[in-house]
């Protein structure tokens, strides 16, 4: 009766692991679905990856505040760091937003804003009379290029590195990245800005 007892113990388990192979079979079978679901994302980024959600990045939603960068003119690096004509970078924060991909969100919200004063911080953006547009971005390693469309007014020589590291900064926030480079309508932005 012993060996009945196991047998029957034999008996459930192997009927068990039939059971755990038939669930193995159906869970091969949904791998087989997930396999064609990461194809297509994959073929997605080759296809143009602003048309698609950010989704197929592996990216996953969040809600947060966004970084923006303005200037503080005169400030001489004193509440952030020092740029241009003796000035300052500051950081500013947005209200929290929903994105997956906090780069176009974050440059789009400073190219938007069309006032050169940033409430009553003192804070100025120089960009509020340049009309561009963020066409997308990409982080290769520390580096993050971001592509823009469209003309720069600026109100002086000084402008131009302020405008360069509004963009610049924002965009090194945004994605995390230590530096940046910043192309208009195809060009690099120091080739650009040179001949304002």
């Amino acid at each position: 009766m012993s060996s009945a007892s196991p047998s029957t113990t034999a008996s459930p388990t192997t009927s068990a692991t039939t059971t755990s192979a038939t669930p193995t079979t159906p869970a091969g079978t949904s791998a087989a679905p997930t396999t064609p679901a990461a194809m297509p994302p994959s073929s997605a980024p080759a296809s143009p990856p602003p048309t698609q959600e950010p989704a197929p990045t592996g990216l996953p939603e969040q809600v947060g505040p966004l970084t923006v960068y303005y200037v503080a003119v005169g400030d001489n690096g004193v509440s952030g760091p020092k740029i241009g004509c003796g000035d300052s970078l500051v950081a500013t924060t947005t209200a929290p937003v929903r994105f997956t991909d906090q780069v176009g969100p974050s440059v789009g919200t400073l190219l938007a804003n069309k006032k050169r004063d940033v409430g009553l911080s003192g804070l100025i953006n120089v960009l509020y009379q340049s009309n561009l547009t963020y066409l997308g971005g990409e982080l290769d390693g520390s580096t993050i290029s971001i592509w823009l469309s469209g003309q720069f007014m600026l109100g002086g020589v000084c402008d131009i590195p302020r405008a360069k590291a509004q963009l610049e900064y924002t965009a090194m926030a945004a994605s995390g990245a230590t530096s940046a480079q910043v192309f208009v309508n195809g060009r690099p932005i120091d080739e650009v800005l040179s001949l304002k």
